[in-house]
């Protein structure tokens, strides 16, 4: 299996790219948000997943391993192919996907081509438990294309003790008028900061990170 490629960026389409090495040129598809930092005539290295069927021998590229790990977490859920994935892929980046899911937002996958409220709910509800690691290189620092530190890692998200405090400061944003995945974003930031204060409190606490943005990724 392949599960990595150097070479020079050749070709940059829609939804792929053809990176050559050494002569050979490879058809990897990849999300917007990879494609987006590639560069014609670049030498650039890519993670892959390589999936083979009885008709068809597909490479995936990816431009880190947090990127990599949400693909392979994502196809897990019935109805996401590859396509779908990548599609939400190009919308959402690991953080977004990590706080869509913890604030079960079916709206933010919504966004993505191919993907319905029936589907975005599957996708919420299966994944809502799931955590996703990310693979690291010597050292201890997390795995990227090109051994780099990705610039975020992970969203700190409420323990399961803190779940319904924090649904419940979401659930009062939410009924303030604010959108489900800003307003979960500022209860975590608020309930992280605050583990012991109560609801009423983290409401009015949030209520502040609206005013500042400071919850904005």
């Amino acid at each position: 299996m392949i599960a990595k490629l150097r070479g020079i960026i050749d070709t940059i389409g829609e939804d792929s790219c053809v990176i050559d090495v050494n002569g050979v040129g490879y058809d990897v598809a990849a999300s917007a948000k990879t494609l987006g930092k590639l560069h014609l005539g670049e030498e650039t290295t890519l993670l892959t997943i390589m999936t083979v069927r009885e008709d068809d021998i597909s490479l995936f590229g990816f431009a880190d391993a947090w990127e990599k790990e949400w693909f392979n977490t994502l196809t897990k859920v019935q109805g996401v192919g590859a396509k779908v994935c990548l599609s939400i892929l190009s919308v959402l980046s690991p953080t977004q996907l990590s706080q869509a899911i913890g604030a079960q937002d079916k709206a933010s996958f919504c966004r993505a081509s191919g993907v319905g409220p029936k589907l975005a709910a599957r996708i919420v509800t299966e994944l809502k438990d799931k955590i996703v690691t990310v693979p690291v290189a010597v050292g201890g620092k997390p795995l990227t294309a090109d051994n780099s530190e990705p610039a975020a890692l992970k969203i700190a998200a409420p323990t399961e003790a803190d779940y319904s405090k924090s649904e419940d400061v979401t659930s009062a944003l939410v009924n303030l008028g604010y959108q489900r995945l800003d307003a979960y974003r500022a209860a975590s930031k608020a309930l992280s900061a605050n583990p012991d204060a109560n609801v009423a409190t983290l409401i009015r606490l949030a209520l502040k990170e609206f005013a500042n943005k400071e919850f904005e990724v």
